[in-house]
């Protein structure tokens, strides 16, 4: 019995029905990072989950390694793959509720803007992002193909060039506070980054 590689879809499909949804109930922001300065993190991503889905790069000149593998296709491999693109959708989605309506789609003050450091916060200064990447992770250990380890790295980037713009908002913010919480608090991954 093989797995159909199409349930890779269903949870981002439910991710993004969640992120809409929850966005009705955010706060309204006070300050918000500039158009230009969103483009280039924007861009980033849309590619990474490009090469994610469906990409045929490997069709272009030069870019044929794109469409190899690079872990056999067996259904072990898919299954591991599946369930981690869930456990980390699952983390982004707790993150997601966990921040509530300080959350913005875009490096934002929010009006009355609250530092949550709880649940999820406790273990990453920005959990939504570390569910997002290990779950591009999944799709890209499920899928077994470079274009899609491409995907995550960008994807990876992205975030990472999201992330300085929401640090300085936060400094600015919660001068009082941030820096410790930054201090004791990684990144993105626990203990690590």
């Amino acid at each position: 019995m093989t797995l159909d590689p199409s349930i890779l879809a269903y949870p981002w499909i439910i991710l993004g029905a969640v992120w809409l949804v929850a966005a009705a109930s955010k706060k309204a922001a006070v300050e918000r990072q500039p158009w230009p300065g969103r483009i280039l993190y924007i861009c980033i991503a849309t590619l990474g989950f490009i090469l994610l889905a469906k990409a045929s790069a490997a069709a272009l000149p030069g870019l044929e390694w794109l469409g190899l593998r690079f872990v056999p296709h067996t259904r072990a491999i898919f299954v591991i793959g599946f369930a981690l693109e869930i456990a980390a959708a699952l983390f982004a989605v707790w993150a997601r509720f966990t921040i509530g309506s300080n959350w913005s789609g875009q490096p934002s003050l929010m009006a009355n803007h609250e530092l949550v450091t709880s649940g999820p916060y406790a273990l990453a200064r920005h959990p939504i992002y570390t569910g997002l990447i290990f779950a591009a992770a999944g799709t890209a250990l499920a899928v077994g193909k470079w274009r899609c380890v491409l995907g995550v790295v960008f994807v990876a980037l992205a975030f990472l060039i999201k992330i300085q713009a929401e640090e300085r908002f936060m400094m600015q913010a919660f001068a009082d506070t941030y820096p410790a919480y930054r201090q004791r608090v990684k990144a993105l991954i626990p203990g690590v980054f």
